[in-house]
């Protein structure tokens, strides 16, 4: 008896450590909620469900379902139709990549046989109309998403028939860049089709064959709105051998293990894209699973109707995957694809075999809402008040539908009219926040346990009605709601108020109830007044005289003081408008002076094609940097001169080389800068000082972000915009602290309001030239994020943006090479070496990627350096510990070649506007 009792406490704690174990290997990011379940339970997959019953709204329920290892679908959470919308909070990470999913099994549970219809949507964003049409299918909606917050709202609402209701849902985290589009932050990724062609059966391939639980669905699968018009001759294919796919989370091995193949020379179908027609993002996935005999090829290409430029590349797979059982993955990131898509691909008539075809995914490009305009002043009144029920509706205040208790106009980016909170238990004080709502018409807070005073509605010029009546408000009532100019109705009775009712208020065509405050009545009429109005003008007329006195002195003075303007005054040409500058801000030196803080130009700092740079030591002690125009093209030297005083004379910040001043004496043109005690950042990166000591990633990294910010300036912060147009890591200089300013702005322009560009002589650095700029003349802000994009890489390598020897063969730029290495998941093939392993992969890929949207050939698919830095703030966040995660489980990621131009570039633009009625498709 002892001992089954010692075996079955062994199987038990066997069993309990088999399901720890197993909970340990779920990967990270992985959210499934069981909606309307009891427990916690893991499915025949290995993945773990949890009950949603976090939620506090809804109504449980359960259905009978055949398969019994589908538990998660045997309850499902349903809402009243009612005009709230009901929402789901997820915590995510923010600048990182999810896949979201929300399923539906109908099961007739409210027995009305009456198929729901309502709308899901993601935050402000309409996701999807949810349509059931059969009791016993399961509706899956998907979406991929960069997210920006640390939370997401998924939300149901807009019931048209039935009642809105959720079965499961489920969030899959992505580690790196498959997904990267140069759209992300404009647009989500809405799933119409992933597919593995070649399936052994009917059930799709899911997690753990797939780690990130995408679901492909089998060709097999014949249901609505999926693939007709299979062609003749075509015929399954397999094998047991392993793939190389490259990287995680393009398709898994299983998926590329089958395949279809046309044996007459051709496959065709025709395929329901669901929410299409519209722009979308397709790519196929090819590995060549045959052994061919060395005289056997196969070469095809895809054709669609309507658009024969894509007929003109063609795939080899082999060649394209550089070997068998191997990964190609050719596609278009910017595609009009129709609802009905036929699509074929065709064998060339130099190839002995007909095409093949492993998997294909689309998506649809879903135009995110912008938040409410309120959003941020809404949730911090809400957050007082979190207990409460009416509190806690989540989602976007307004959109798509709003908030039991607001009303908001119509806009594009809505703001609240309206605030209902009438009886609903709310105590302390009137929340401050609400006198910024700006759009506000209507208040009504009555019926409540409200205190203090009522604060000052000024900020709200449009309110109408307020409501405050039946609380215990105390204090005055402020005279000013008598300025509201739109005010007809104020309730403030059975209140606590004191004081007299302020005359504005009394005068005012409003209605207006007060009664129930025994301290607040009218204002009597005595003499006082006539005495207050006296006193008021007589102050007012001694103010009068005194300012009159003080400006005469002033303008006494300031005439004596223009005499005394100095001698040195400097015209200076810029964007072909005479100004006369006076330095403002700046100084005008002496040649003497600069002689003797330079000790007659002795220590001679470096050169470059402006002249020559001098250390140089103030009077006060303050180390200067003194750069001297040369006299070689003095024309073109001259006018870099006025336009680099121009324009540092009127900018300031902190990642700006301070500019002191200036000299034009004895035919010298001078410039003095604050002394950068550390040099260049090129010197550092692969020139003398580099041999002493790297500078570590994280330093790197702040490097990037202090550039990064001078260079927003220039282009947010100044008006009209700068565009510095020579950025480089010499001109990027580090002070004694090492914290980098961005310099010379000799080349710099200024960008000309309402226009989209400056037309301009190509000038700067080759290496960190602007292809575009170089062939069009027109120079804009994204010629700078060029630029900014080959300093990245260079803060990656460690290497020059342009060499004979670092690159390999027929390689000379680093652009070039970068891009290779890391379209191919080799990113440790660009590390610089001497950074060691003191870094974290991923803040690494981080930079990477940005660093290659930036360089993108066209300029309006660059980011904005806005946009850079926020990537560079999560890689910083990522190295100090910021964002968890470990490197080993991205360690194996790599990144997605989006932005490869090979053998699929036809020449179209990779950008164009998601407004366009007709768009021309973009290979990765």
């Amino acid at each position: 008896m002892g001992f089954n009792r010692f075996l079955f406490i062994s199987i038990l704690l066997l069993l309990h450590s088999f399901m720890e174990f197993t909970k340990s290997q779920m990967p990270a990011g992985f959210i499934s909620l069981d909606c309307g379940g009891d427990k916690n339970h893991t499915d025949n997959l290995g993945l773990e469900w949890t009950p949603d019953d976090e939620i506090k709204y809804g109504t449980t329920t359960k259905i009978s379902i055949e398969n019994e290892n589908r538990r998660q679908y045997q309850t499902l959470r349903y809402f009243p139709a009612d005009n709230r919308k009901y929402c789901y909070s997820l915590n995510v990470k923010t600048r990182t990549r999810y896949l979201i999913r929300a399923t539906f099994l109908y099961g007739n549970f409210d027995n009305n046989n009456v198929y729901p219809k309502f709308d899901i949507s993601l935050g402000p964003t309409h996701w999807s109309t949810i349509v059931i049409s059969d009791a016993n299918t399961i509706e899956s909606q998907e979406l991929i998403f960069l997210a920006s917050d640390p939370t997401i709202s998924i939300c149901l609402s807009n019931s048209k028939t039935g009642l809105p209701f959720i079965s499961t849902l489920e969030l899959r985290q992505f580690n790196g860049s498959i997904y990267l589009t140069p759209f992300e932050n404009q647009f989500f990724l809405s799933v119409s089709a992933r597919i593995n062609f070649g399936a052994e059966n009917e059930d799709p391939v899911r997690y753990p064959d797939d780690p990130f639980d995408r679901i492909w669905q089998s060709d097999l699968v014949k249901k609505a709105n999926y693939l007709v018009d299979v062609a003749s001759g075509t015929q399954k294919v397999s094998t047991k051998l392993p793939i190389d796919v490259g990287k995680d989370e393009l398709p898994p091995q299983k998926v590329m293990q089958t395949a279809v193949v046309g044996r007459n020379g051709s496959l065709t179908y025709r395929l329901n894209l669901d929410g299409f027609p519209g722009f979308g993002w397709a790519y196929t996935y090819f590995a060549e699973i045959e052994d061919l005999n060395q005289n056997k090829t196969r070469k095809f290409r895809l054709i669609l109707p309507g658009a024969p430029d894509i007929s003109k590349a063609i795939v080899n797979i082999q060649e394209n995957a550089q070997g068998k059982y191997r990964l190609y993955e050719p596609g278009f990131y910017n595609i009009s694809l129709p609802f009905v898509l036929s699509f074929r691909f065709g064998k060339t008539s130099d190839s002995t075999e007909g095409p093949l075809l492993n998997a294909i995914e689309i998506s649809r490009y879903l135009e995110i809402a912008d938040a409410s305009f309120d959003g941020g002043v809404v949730a911090s009144i809400v957050s007082v008040y979190k207990s409460l029920e009416w509190a806690q509706e989540g989602g976007d205040p307004c959109l798509p539908v709003p908030w039991s208790w607001l009303e908001c106009d119509s806009d594009p980016q809505p703001k609240v009219i309206s605030v209902k909170l009438s009886n609903k238990n709310m105590t302390g004080s009137i929340p401050l926040d609400l006198t910024k709502l700006t759009g506000l018409e209507e208040l009504w807070l009555d019926g409540n346990a409200l205190t203090g005073q009522i604060p000052d509605f000024t900020g709200c010029p449009n309110l109408k009605i307020i409501h405050l009546e039946n609380n215990r408000l105390t204090g005055h009532l402020p005279s000013s709601l008598a300025n509201l100019p739109n005010l007809s109705k104020l309730y403030v009775q059975n209140n606590l108020l004191s004081g007299s009712v302020p005359p504005g208020l009394l005068n005012k065509n409003i209605v207006l109830n007060y009664t129930g405050n025994k301290n607040l009545h009218k204002q009597s009429n005595d003499g006082r007044n006539i005495v207050y109005i006296i006193f008021g003008l007589l102050v007012g007329a001694a103010v009068l005289i005194l300012g009159f006195i003080i400006s005469c002195l002033l303008i006494r003075k300031g005439k004596k003081d223009h005499k005394q303007e100095p001698k040195h005054i400097m015209h200076v040409s810029s964007m072909n408008t005479t100004t006369t500058t006076t330095s403002e801000g700046a100084r005008c030196f002496t040649l003497s002076e600069i002689r003797i803080a330079t000790k007659d130009f002795e220590k001679k700092l470096g050169s470059g094609g402006f002249g020559t740079v001098y250390y140089g030591k103030l009077n006060d002690g303050k180390e200067i940097a003194v750069k001297l125009l040369g006299n070689n093209n003095i024309h073109q030297g001259k006018k870099e001169f006025a336009n680099e005083v121009s324009l540092l004379s009127r900018i300031h910040h902190r990642n700006l080389v301070k500019f002191y001043g200036f000299c034009q004496e004895e035919g010298m043109d001078i410039l003095v800068y604050e002394f950068m005690h550390n040099g260049t950042l090129k010197e550092h990166l692969y020139g003398p000082l580099a041999k002493e000591q790297r500078i570590r990633w994280i330093k790197r990294l702040e490097i990037a972000q202090e550039s990064a910010k001078g260079i927003e300036y220039l282009h947010t912060g100044c008006v009209p915009s700068i565009i510095h147009r020579d950025l480089k890591t010499s001109n990027i200089l580090l002070d004694h602290n090492m914290k980098a300013k961005v310099s010379d702005f000799g080349l710099s322009k200024l960008a000309v309001d309402g226009t989209s560009h400056v037309s301009s002589i190509v000038r700067g650095t080759l290496g960190y030239l602007d292809p575009e700029y170089y062939i069009s003349n027109h120079l804009t802000e994204k010629s700078d994020i060029y630029s900014f994009g080959v300093i990245l890489l260079e803060l990656v390598s460690g290497k020059e943006a342009i060499s004979n020897e670092s690159f390999g063969i027929n390689c000379r730029n680093i652009v070039q090479w970068a891009k290779f290495h890391i379209e191919n998941g080799d990113i440790q093939g660009i590390i610089d070496p001497c950074l060691g392993d003191d870094y974290d992969i991923q803040s690494m890929w981080k930079i990477a990627e940005k660093a290659l949207m930036c360089v993108q050939p066209h300029a309006n698919t660059r980011p904005s350096m806005s946009e850079v830095i926020k990537e560079i703030q999560d890689a910083i966040a990522i190295e100090k510990g910021g964002e968890g995660g470990s490197s080993d489980e991205i360690s194996r990621t790599s990144f997605h070649s989006s932005l490869n131009m090979g053998l699929l570039d036809h020449g179209g633009d990779p950008y164009l506007s998601f407004h366009e009625s007709v768009a021309l498709p973009s290979a990765r």
